[in-house]
């Protein structure tokens, strides 16, 4: 029998392994052109180490360092002192595209795919065709691992050329070193802002950061106090769609309806359980494994009918209002600052909590647009600012209330900085490269309350510097004509000039029009001076839940939670210049 094309066409088909797919499509994780690969390889094994260090509750201690090998090529090596992996698993983490734990847990972290460094280990490979060498270490007693690893991108799978024990000085902690294509440029999409930014979001962090023209450059910690621990939780029934719910019950071992709808999720007690299964008029004690498609839909309309409390939220662990404030105070130059919680808020069944700073005035740049950071789950993001719903929040929210100019659909003009920070259990970001949050209307609205509460409390501060400077230039005014107006005066009355001078003088009241000039700029130097004589712990403190917003979104029950939340001189031999980042006294 002639062979038809549809058998021809047939032999051509073949499965796509997803190590192929984003080699072809490396653009999607980051590395779409040489300055942005620099940054993500950087930011990827940063991100890692922090990570793992928070969960194994350890100060992390992170040393980057960039070399520069010529023609376009560098050398990327970050060493950090957390847990080490143990020897059978470096290859899956670094060398296996979609390994990791974090995909199927709901409680904030970093990382989520299980992507982020395997994809580095996979474009150093592409471009300078030289393997990852990860060196790790598990206790003081243990020996170091060290591995040379490629990837198999036919098959996802990791390609092991050496595997040795090695000595290594350290107790504990992993490195990486990547030998890739990049280029290094100053700016702010830079590796230097990144690292700037990671330490402002992260007061805990210690950083020691060599760049390729060998200056170091040191973040040293600001508080010994590691951020509060969250925990994970069970979905939300309110986020779960009909297909989700179909192969949660394929899979379940609960053999009633009411237990597993009591045991899979979270925020739902017998008596819920009970309430939808009557709703949708299916029997509690129906086995899960039996219910069908039809059954199943009911299931989630009445889902919806039900009034289920809001998700728990010691899943996610924000800043809190004092270390945010505190760790912009040590990299923005400013005159005042201000930080605003807001309480716990969900989409799609995910808990997320927005927090926004503000620093004005000081040395920052009068004129252009304002300086928008924005953060994600403790990460900066330094790319498709336009594309993501803080630029949006921020942009439609009004600013000339609150002393900024502003145009249409626009950024607000001054000299301000504003720090947005989403932290959830699940951010939903626009691409797996994490540059951007999808605009959700929850997500939106929550950034938009957030920033109006700051711009309040910065509004008061602007009006009252703007009335005494203008109280300041009537007395000077009107101090400069006082010998004129003396002169007249004690000719018309006999009195003695001289103390009609002093008289007119004390009119002017300009004594107690400096002293509120000096009270306004005195909180900025105490606490200069605070983190100066190293009292400056930026220790986490309770975060008062301000604004007028709820929790109570989509049918949920209102449920306040209290969230968690300078960098002192450091100095170390460095290989050619030594640079501290923070404020000098």
């Amino acid at each position: 029998m002639a062979e038809t094309k549809a058998d021809e066409m047939a032999k051509k088909q073949r499965e796509i392994s997803v190590a192929e797919f984003f080699e072809k499509n490396r653009h999607l994780l980051g590395f779409d052109n040489k300055r942005k690969a620099l940054l993500t390889a950087v930011k990827e094994a940063v991100d890692n180490s922090l990570d793992a260090c928070e969960e194994a509750d350890i100060l992390p201690d992170i040393n980057v360092e960039l070399i520069d090998m010529g023609n376009d090529r560098f050398r990327v090596v970050v060493e950090d002192n957390g847990p080490g992996i143990i020897e059978n698993q470096i290859p899956k983490v670094f060398a296996k595209l979609l390994y990791g734990s974090k995909f199927h847990r709901l409680k904030q972290s970093r990382g989520q795919q299980g992507i982020g460094i395997s994809a580095s280990v996979m474009y150093a490979q592409l471009t300078t065709g030289r393997p990852a060498k990860i060196l790790s270490k598990i206790g003081a007693n243990k020996p170091a691992h060290y591995y040379e690893l490629k990837i198999d991108t036919t098959n996802n799978k990791p390609l092991t050329l050496k595997n040795e024990e090695q000595q290594w000085e350290k107790p504990q902690g992993t490195k990486v070193e990547l030998d890739l294509e990049g280029s290094f440029l100053k700016g702010p999409q830079s590796v230097d802002e990144y690292l700037r930014q990671t330490a402002i979001i992260n007061p805990h962090v210690n950083i020691t950061y060599v760049n390729p023209k060998a200056e170091q450059i040191i973040f040293p910690r600001a508080t010994d106090k590691m951020p509060k621990q969250p925990h994970e939780i069970k979905p939300h029934p309110y986020g779960v769609e009909l297909g989700m719910l179909l192969k949660m019950m394929a899979n379940t071992d609960n053999r009633t309806m009411q237990a597993f709808l009591t045991s899979e999720f979270s925020r739902v007690g017998p008596g819920t359980a009970k309430e939808i299964c009557e709703k949708a008029f299916v029997p509690p004690n129906t086995n899960p494994k039996k219910i069908t498609r039809d059954e199943a839909e009911k299931l989630i309309g009445a889902i919806k009918e039900t009034r289920i409390i809001s998700p728990p939220t010691d899943c996610i662990s924000p800043l809190g209002e004092e270390a945010f404030e505190k760790g912009l105070r040590k990299e923005v130059n400013a005159e005042y600052y201000c930080a605003v919680t807001r309480s716990p808020a969900v989409y799609r069944g995910n808990p997320f909590q927005v927090e926004v700073a503000i620093a004005y005035g000081g040395t920052q740049q009068a004129d252009g647009s304002i300086n928008l950071l924005r953060f994600a789950n403790r990460v900066p993001l330094l790319y498709q600012q336009g594309a993501c719903s803080i630029f949006k929040s921020t942009a439609q929210t009004n600013w000339k209330p609150y002393g900024l100019q502003q145009s249409n659909g626009s950024l607000p003009n001054g000299p301000v900085t504003i720090a947005v920070h989403i932290a959830s259990v699940w951010v939903p970001f626009t691409s797996e490269s994490k540059e951007a949050i999808a605009h959700y209307p929850e997500i939106i609205s929550e950034v938009k309350l957030a920033l109006q509460e700051a711009g309040r409390r910065l509004q008061t501060y602007v009006h009252k510097k703007h009335r005494v400077k203008r109280q300041l230039e009537r007395a000077n005014l009107f101090e400069k004509y006082i010998p004129e107006v003396a002169d007249s005066l004690s000719r018309l009355t006999g009195e003695d000039k001289n103390k009609l001078v002093k008289k007119l003088q004390d009119m002017t009241k300009k004594d107690d029009i400096q002293k509120e000039i000096f009270e306004m700029e005195s909180l900025k130097g105490e606490v200069d001076d605070e983190y100066n004589n190293g009292n400056g712990n930026g220790e986490n403190g309770d975060s008062s839940n301000n604004g007028n917003g709820s929790n109570g979104t989509n049918g949920y029950e209102e449920e306040k939670d209290s969230p968690e939340p300078n960098r002192k001189k450091g100095k170390e031999e460095p290989k050619k210049k030594a640079k501290v980042k923070g404020k000098a006294k």
